[in-house]
């Protein structure tokens, strides 16, 4: 007996649709295979062949079974016209027939095959897409200002998802449900300059960042020396010591106290913010171990905090640039010049080079241009000016993205209270509660930290355990807060 005879049914695999996807699924295989090939031999990921092997491939493959399917369905309503009306025979299998027992292994190992590289697309493209190389090199021009200040923080050996995502599927879903809307605003290019921090639907600190950072844990006082330079003609170095007093926040693991007493865990500190960065506080409530309830008011806030938003402080209220951290020109020179990678006997080096990196440029490659010429300019034949620019330079490109508008005004920080309001958005003194007789001081800066020395040279060495009264260099100033005279560019 005949082949056809006892496979009648075959017939309507012999369709052009059929076998179009039957080209698409092989082919989608055979590039996948090689691709990934490629990128076990190559040893270094590649964002762009990952997209096409775990997301575009895999959605190639799909549509060629699709259409396999669908050409089965349009032949047999083909047949059925064609014979009068009259059913296409049923697939009939004769394992006595070696041709039949030979074409069936093929299909099961065929099938198999598909199985086994689309387990392999979904295992790889479920992790690839939370890969740093897809988050940070996709889409280059819009996350490069979050990617470069990604690779010089802290966090840099932590992958991006750990912290926006944290562990469990329907967070996932989540930003990836998120990331398709940012998908059509880079189609469209109707996405923010600069790229908003989501404050609003960041997952709380108690499911990432506290992963690690064990909340409990007493940490005592941290020792810290702070160098800044004066913009003059000798660039002047001014030290503080600082005892920070970290302190902790579980009364069982040591006394509550300090800086960590903003997260007591037995006490509640909750506030009400009116802008989008939440950078401007008019109210906090207060609710200590006893139970006891306190609220402060800046002056003119007169409205119901029933009718707001009322968050929780925790972790990221001050720690806001954890990683994706833009510093200061200020703040960038300072360090480079007590790392000796400027040289502080350059003349007015500080001031010279904090005018040149607050310069308006309109592209990161004029700037990297300018900053050369205008160093040049200023220091004609210094035979430091080569170690100059190329310092200005590496400066600027790590916090400067004139293309997506982004600077460390776009995103300040909160942690203490030099550049920005930071502390003081709470502690301004202007906070009082309802009676008036309480008020979240500005003075008390022995709370959360001491200083131990300050100044330079022997100075530095006249160490204090009850801490000096902080000397402003070039003289004592006013109730003026640090962040209205040192924005972090020229002064």
């Amino acid at each position: 007996m005949s082949t056809e005879a006892k496979l009648p049914g075959l017939g309507i695999f012999r369709n052009w649709l059929s076998l179009f996807g039957l080209l698409m699924a092989s082919c989608s295989i055979l590039a996948f295979c090689v691709l990934m090939a490629m990128d076990l031999l190559s040893g270094e990921a590649n964002p762009y062949s990952g997209i096409v092997a775990f997301l575009v491939l895999p959605g190639i493959l799909a549509m060629g079974l699709g259409l396999i399917g669908f050409g089965l369905i349009l032949e047999r309503r083909k047949m059925r016209r064609t014979s009068g009306g009259t059913p296409p025979p049923v697939l009939s299998l004769d394992f006595s027939n070696p041709r039949v027992r030979r074409n069936l292994i093929i299909a099961v190992n065929a099938t198999l095959l598909v199985f086994m590289v689309t387990a392999i697309m979904l295992y790889h493209g479920y992790h690839f897409t939370e890969s740093v190389a897809f988050c940070g090199r996709v889409c280059h021009t819009v996350m490069e200002p979050e990617y470069t200040t990604y690779q010089n923080s802290p966090h840099a050996r932590l992958k991006c998802a750990e912290c926006h995502i944290g562990s469990g599927a329907s967070w996932y879903v989540k930003s990836k449900l998120s990331g398709l809307r940012q998908v059509v605003a880079v189609a469209r290019n109707s996405f923010s300059r600069p790229i908003e921090t989501p404050v609003k639907n960041l997952r709380p600190a108690q499911d990432t960042c506290e992963q690690c950072h064990w909340p409990s844990k007493f940490t005592g006082n941290l020792d810290r020396t702070i160098t800044r330079y004066l913009a003059d003609e000798t660039n002047t170095p001014y030290s503080i010591r600082l005892l920070l007093k970290v302190g902790g926040g579980d009364p069982a693991q040591g006394p509550v106290g300090g800086i960590h007493s903003h997260i007591n865990i037995g006490s509640k500190i909750e506030y009400i913010a009116t802008d989008d960065r939440r950078q401007v506080i008019p109210w906090v409530r207060r609710t200590d171990l006893e139970g006891v309830v306190t609220e402060y008011s800046a002056p003119g806030f007169k409205l119901d905090p029933a009718k707001h938003v009322i968050r929780r402080m925790d972790c990221i209220d001050c720690h806001n640039r954890p990683s994706h951290i833009f510093r200061s020109p200020a703040e960038s020179v300072d360090m480079s010049l007590s790392l000796g990678k400027l040289d502080p006997a350059m003349p007015r080096l500080k001031k010279n080079a904090v005018e040149i990196l607050t310069a308006p440029y309109a592209t990161a490659e004029e700037a990297q241009d300018k900053i050369a010429a205008t160093l040049t300019s200023r220091y004609p034949g210094d035979p430091r000016l080569p170690a100059a620019i190329a310092e200005i330079r590496k400066i600027y490109g790590e916090n400067f993205f004139p293309e997506m508008k982004t600077n460390w005004k776009t995103h300040p920080s909160n942690l203490g209270h030099m550049e920005s309001p930071g502390c003081f958005r709470c502690h301004d003194g202007e906070h009082k509660s309802g009676d008036g007789k309480l008020s979240i001081k500005a003075d008390e800066c022995n709370i959360c930290h001491i200083i131990v020395a300050q100044g330079q040279g022997e100075q530095l060495e006249k160490l204090s355990a009850k801490g000096h009264a902080f000397e402003h260099p070039g003289g004592e100033l006013d109730d003026t807060k640090c962040s209205e005279c040192h924005t972090g560019g020229p002064q």
